[in-house]
């Protein structure tokens, strides 16, 4: 997936043969190492998503450097960048396989030598020359590829997983060599602890690599969900044509049950259409003309005539697998610990092999005691546990949060919101519905209520703001037409004003509207007591009319806020609306918090005061009047009707209208953290009581083999258990 601009490029790119963090953490370093270029490599996903300045550097020069430490690198294409992946992934894994089982059927003998020397025995079973003819293929060609990673990572100075391997089984296999050809009557031969080793650590690659692939199954399953083809009108007729086939503005028809083709506006028929993909709601939306439909989203009864708006990637699943895909590549804080211990473990474990080797030979005097002790140290110690530790857990929980309409923009902000203190929210279209009605009309000295109604849904034509449209509606259910506006002005936070049929005219704020003139406050506290925003219209001579404006609140709201409050979290409300109706909008949603007669400007410095009590903030808002505040929070939640999403201003995009989806969000971040705690835990574990055993030669190598083997598949497998976690209401 590539994005050229006049300056700044990106690309991702699909990365083969790291075999541990180090290997990402190489690939990183040399791609950082161009001047202006920015790169960040996953190693449980295998992609590297690169920045840089055009001119400076170039996605060849990229893939070159790559190559040139020992990896194969390829761009991921926008439109096959998933079937792409997966081939790939396929085509490793059946080599893999391939080679595992050549490995397998050459190491089963050296078994029954194992067999042999567990009942005390130490009869030959295997005759020394059998045994170096099975276990030389095993050694240099099967794991080949140990010793090519070793080399390239020894040759950039670095040290990862392949030195290990490669080191500690060519120890075995030497000295096995070694005691044939000096025939060494009483030292035992290790053929079998190189070859089980290297069958071993190939078995658990193929355990975890199919595992790894289970931790994006949420971002493979939407891609899946679009449709393939679509029935297209051409001619009066609809004939079935390939997606790609398709433009903005030709007209496809949805039969009942099928998934919805392209993004689109309905231009004839009514149904009801599953949006659960996009959204996490369960409950069917009504669908009629002008209504927009979503690709992937399912048509349940009737038929559909939908006219293309957007197609492939520029769809709104396109959208989301994006942002999805991005998140799952991207790094969690808490990650950089591990990142920093893999970075020196290698040759830390080599230096403590090369101790207990020494300190085992002088203490005890047995030379081979000493050497298969050395060997298991460096065999169990693998820096792959803990570098799958973090990654998995975020691709799966990111992936988790996508299926229930949660968006995360990056693992950073997953990481962050378990640990907000206070969470604002913005009142309009996030505590309530976000859609206004007029609720009473109080006429002043005289004035007609359509007159006024009138005037003041001219003023409104063409606002986006939910009040605006209030007015509107209400105007167009008095079928009342629209006049014409000269001297059109806005003032933010106060109002609107222009000049109508030649007569100046004021619609906003009480004070504002009223510019000193009389307000009467016992009608004013009347509609505010009611929870009314009040809208004031006058005129240059007079007040004319109070306009009362209600927004219910969320069925769902009032709980969700206690749910947050239950979680130790203080939950404020920011409002423009003034003090009365701002405590009766508060009171029902269940909150002692609130800030009212508050600008969209002002509310960036609301959430900078509460920052600087070293809190982390979190602000809930509709991602357009409060983008200013949404920028300032530690973790922003961009509520979405799920017509214009606004994913690229928060780090969390909520695509049901719900703050049920907040406590959701917080609830995922909760327990992939706990994933990642348990990973880092067990991952330490693991290294801290594995190496001292090995150096004690308590471990034999093919034991350390198999436990080093099997701690990445625990590990990821641990992460996948986040599967089955299911979102409580």
């Amino acid at each position: 997936m590539e994005i050229v601009s006049s300056e700044k490029q990106s690309t991702d790119l699909q990365l083969i043969g790291m075999s541990c963090v180090n290997c990402a953490a190489k690939i990183e370093k040399t791609l950082n190492s161009f001047p202006n270029v920015k790169a960040q490599v996953n190693f449980a996903t295998e992609q590297a998503h690169v920045e840089f300045t055009d001119g400076v550097a170039n996605t060849d020069e990229l893939l070159k450097a790559i190559r040139e430490i020992g990896y194969q690198a390829f761009t991921i294409d926008e439109e096959s960048s998933a079937a792409e992946i997966k081939e790939r992934a396929q085509a490793e894994y059946r080599k893999d396989l391939t080679h595992f089982i050549v490995s397998a059927v050459l190491t089963l003998p050296f078994l029954f030598e194992m067999g042999m020397m567990f009942t005390g025995s130490h009869h030959m079973f295997l005759p020394a020359w059998l045994q170096l003819l099975l276990a030389t293929p095993v050694q240099f060609w099967i794991g080949w590829r140990f010793y090519r990673g070793a080399y390239y990572a020894l040759r950039n100075k670095s040290a990862n997983m392949d030195v290990l391997v490669a080191l500690g089984t060519s120890m075995a296999y030497l000295l096995s060599v070694i005691v044939i050809l000096a025939r060494w009557e009483n030292y035992h031969l290790y053929f079998e602890a190189s070859t089980a080793v290297i069958t071993l650590i190939l078995l658990g690659k193929l355990l975890e690599s199919r595992a790894k692939g289970k931790t994006s199954e949420a971002v493979e399953g939407l891609v899946k969900l679009q449709p393939k083809t679509a029935l297209r009108e051409q001619d009066g007729n609809f004939v079935q044509v390939a997606i790609e086939e398709l433009q903005p503005g030709d007209i496809v028809l949805v039969k009942n049950g099928e998934g919805i083709p392209v993004d689109g506006v309905v231009v004839d028929g009514a149904s009801s259409v599953d949006e659960s993909m996009l959204t996490g709601e369960s409950m069917p939306v009504a669908k009629s003309k002008d209504d927009h439909v979503y690709a992937a989203t399912i048509n349940q009864d009737g038929l559909l005539k939908v006219q293309v708006t957007g197609v492939g990637a520029k769809t709104q699943l396109a959208q989301i697998i994006k942002i999805v895909t991005a998140a799952q590549g991207s790094k969690a804080p808490i990650q950089r610990l591990a990142d920093k211990v893999s970075g020196i473990f290698v040759p830390v474990v080599v230096g403590i092999a090369v101790l207990t080797f020494i300190a085992t030979w002088l203490i005890l005097g047995d030379l081979q005691v000493a050497f298969v002790s050395a060997v298991s140290v460096l065999v169990i110690a693998c820096p792959c546990a803990l570098g799958l530790a973090t990654p998995t857990a975020v691709v799966v929980g990111i992936g988790k949060a996508a299926q229930a309409g949660i968006l995360f923009r990056d693992a950073k902000a997953l990481e962050l919101a378990e640990k907000i203190d206070v969470l604002v929210l913005d009142k309009t279209g996030t505590i309530t519905e976000g859609k206004p009605v007029v609720t009473r009309i109080h006429l002043v000295s005289g004035a007609r209520e359509l007159d006024v109604l009138q005037i003041a849904a001219s003023l409104e034509n063409g606002s986006s703001h939910p009040l605006a449209h209030a007015i509107l509606d209400r105007a167009k259910k008095n079928e009342l037409s629209l006049l014409p506006i000269q001297n059109f002005t806005a003032s933010q936070g106060h109002g609107i004003e222009g000049v109508v049929s030649g007569k100046k005219y004021r619609l906003g704020q009480a004070a504002w509207s009223a510019d000193g003139a009389f307000l009467d406050q016992a009608v004013m506290g009347d509609l505010e007591a009611s929870g009314n925003t009040i809208m004031v219209l006058s005129s240059e001579e007079r007040i004319l009319a109070y306009i009362g404006v209600a927004d219910k609140i969320r069925q769902s709201s009032k709980a969700a806020i206690h749910a947050l409050q239950s979680r130790g979290v203080k939950v404020i409300m920011l409002t423009g609306d003034n003090e009365g109706t701002a405590r009766e909008i508060a009171k029902q949603a269940g909150l002692t918090d609130f800030k009212a007669g508050v600008k969209p400007s002002d509310k960036a410095n609301v959430i900078v005061g509460l920052k600087r009590k070293k809190q982390i903030v979190a602000m809930v808002g509709d991602g357009v009047n409060d983008a200013p505040a949404l920028a300032m929070a530690d973790v922003s939640f961009s509520m979405s009707s799920g017509t214009d999403v606004a994913i690229e201003t928060a780090d969390v995009t909520l695509m049901k209208n719900d703050l049920q989806s907040v406590v959701h969000a917080l609830h995922l971040s909760e327990v992939t953290l706990k994933k990642i705690r348990q990973n880092l835990f067990f991952a330490f574990i693991y290294n801290v009581l594995g190496i001292p055993l090995a150096a004690f030669g308590l471990l034999n190598p093919v034991i350390a083999g198999a436990a080093m083997a099997m701690s990445s598949v625990s590990v990821v497998s641990n992460s996948l258990l986040l599967k089955r976690y299911k979102l409580k209401e």
